[in-house]
């Protein structure tokens, strides 16, 4: 897979509303971060997305296409955002994903992430409502993964 850095005229949306289901949202993330995208014979199979606001940095979206999942791609695509933000000096990055986000969870503890917060109601005003695994999709879980340590 080759990583690179696109605009935000460039990106692969199928793969971002994937892992944020609101355009909206993506798109002001996009427009104020940095995206990744991970190609295949020129085909986009990975996306990671970080934002940097006043010396913090936080990774905004993540996602493999799905029938590429389970080969390490993910973990690459973290890999580069990880050396971006350390690249620009960040102790920390974060990341928010949803109560019901069972699979990014277990990934970002994989990873190294720790549970830091609760942000109770994040998405319920997400419409239409979010449900994954029978489980309704309201409260954010952020994580952070300590740079260096």
């Amino acid at each position: 897979m080759i990583v690179r850095s696109v605009s935000a005229d460039s990106v692969p949306w199928p793969l971002l509303l994937q892992a944020d289901p609101s355009r909206e949202r993506v798109m002001a993330y996009v427009r104020k971060g940095v995206t990744f995208v991970g190609e295949e014979n020129g085909v986009a199979v990975a996306v990671a997305v970080v934002e940097r606001e006043e010396g913090e940095f936080e990774l905004r979206n993540i996602a493999v296409a799905e029938k590429e999942q389970g080969r390490g791609l993910g973990r690459e695509m973290l890999r580069c955002a990880l050396m971006y933000a350390a690249g620009g000096g960040a102790k920390r990055i974060t990341v928010g994903t949803g109560n019901s986000s069972l699979r990014a969870l277990a990934f970002y503890q994989r990873n190294g992430f720790r549970i830091t917060g609760v942000i109770r109601g994040f998405f319920d005003a997400y419409e239409p409502p979010i449900v994954e695994n029978g489980i309704a999709c309201r409260d954010m879980i952020r994580l952070t993964f300590e740079i260096g340590a």
